[in-house]
């Protein structure tokens, strides 16, 4: 089993005054150390990090950076999501150049994230705000990876640090399996509802999702409960397995068009009545889109020409800018095959 990500181990910070921006820096320089970076890869982190949440509150009207470690066979990264609350550019290349900026400071932040990271994207257009994307390896850049493409954002309740929504995916040989949860109500006890979910996906990968839906449900009985979704794609199947409880949303979306997945009422751990193992239809051109109940749920991708085919986690990033509740904890999850 390769897992594919490590979403437990992340941050999320408002950055809406220059403050803040020190907090980002010195967050994200704990994270790489932790990762075991080298201090010349720390610094480049640090750089980077620190003019993305500037340029956040200095043209982006305040907003959210967010770090979080990832992992690519045997190397591990960070990847960074600066979102920011601003009216966009018309034109990113241009914004770009050196010398270029729009509130008399140097005007070499933008081309100095780009030079420093080993992968860089961005979305931004006119009223639809900037998303920055950038990662950094902690040796030399793997290739990318072969089968999925997976993207997320996961935001705490406002002035809590523990984010009571966990996702998880691991990857065998056969496929990839998508865990998402949403513990009851916000704080350290929903972490630790949802997080136990995804330990049971860790000590069970292999299993079908109704099969790990059981067993979360026993594991989670000395906790709150959770919601919980899972979804499992085998790589030679056009379809996904799909099992759920609660208020956590799966939807398989393609252009303008969604099919949103059947969950059963209840709190897993607590009340599940029912449970069912369904299949849905998993297009090539189509995303697959998992989220808390932390965002709304009549977002529509095709508002954002060119949203589609950027990096899923840039459109995990647009989801919460534009549709996250703010008075609850979210989780957005974007996963494309590659085919």
């Amino acid at each position: 089993m390769e897992t594919l990500l490590i979403p437990a181990r992340g941050v999320a910070l408002p950055i809406v005054e220059a403050s803040q921006v020190s907090a980002a820096r010195m967050a994200a320089q704990r994270m790489a150390r932790d990762l075991g970076f080298d201090e010349t890869r720390v610094g480049r982190v640090a750089i980077a990090v620190t003019e993305a949440a500037t340029n956040i509150v200095r043209h982006g009207g305040g907003g959210t950076l967010t770090a979080r470690a990832i992992s690519r066979g045997d190397t591990v990264g960070i990847e960074v999501l600066a979102i920011d609350a601003g009216r966009g550019m018309k034109s990113f290349p241009a914004s770009a150049v050196d010398g270029v900026s729009s509130a008399g400071s140097a005007g070499t932040g933008l081309g100095a994230i780009q030079r420093l990271t080993d992968e860089f994207d961005v979305y931004t257009r006119p009223d639809a705000g900037t998303l920055l994307r950038f990662a950094f390896w902690g040796g030399e850049a793997p290739a990318p990876d072969s089968g999925y493409e997976v993207g997320a954002i996961a935001v705490p309740y406002p002035g809590e640090t523990a984010c009571g929504d966990a996702w998880e995916m691991v990857r065998d040989a056969s496929g990839i399996t998508l865990v998402v949860a949403d513990g009851l109500g916000h704080g350290p006890d929903a972490a630790h509802a949802s997080g136990a979910a995804v330990e049971t996906l860790r000590r069970h990968p292999a299993e079908p999702p109704i099969r790990l839906l059981d067993r979360m449900h026993g594991r989670l009985r000395s906790t709150r409960g959770a919601a919980v979704s899972i979804v499992r794609h085998d790589a030679a199947s056009p379809s996904l397995a799909y099992a759920g409880v609660g208020n956590v949303a799966v939807c398989v979306a393609t252009g303008a068009e969604r099919k949103t997945m059947v969950a059963h009422n209840g709190i897993v751990g607590h009340n599940v009545h029912r449970s069912q193992e369904y299949r849905y239809p998993w297009p090539a051109d189509a995303l697959l889109v998992a989220h808390s109940d932390g965002l709304e749920s009549h977002w529509d991708l095709a508002a954002f020409p060119g949203l589609a085919v950027a990096h899923p986690s840039l459109i995990a990033a647009m989801l919460f800018r534009q549709h996250s509740r703010q008075r609850d904890d979210v989780v957005v999850v974007v996963v494309r095959q590659r085919r």
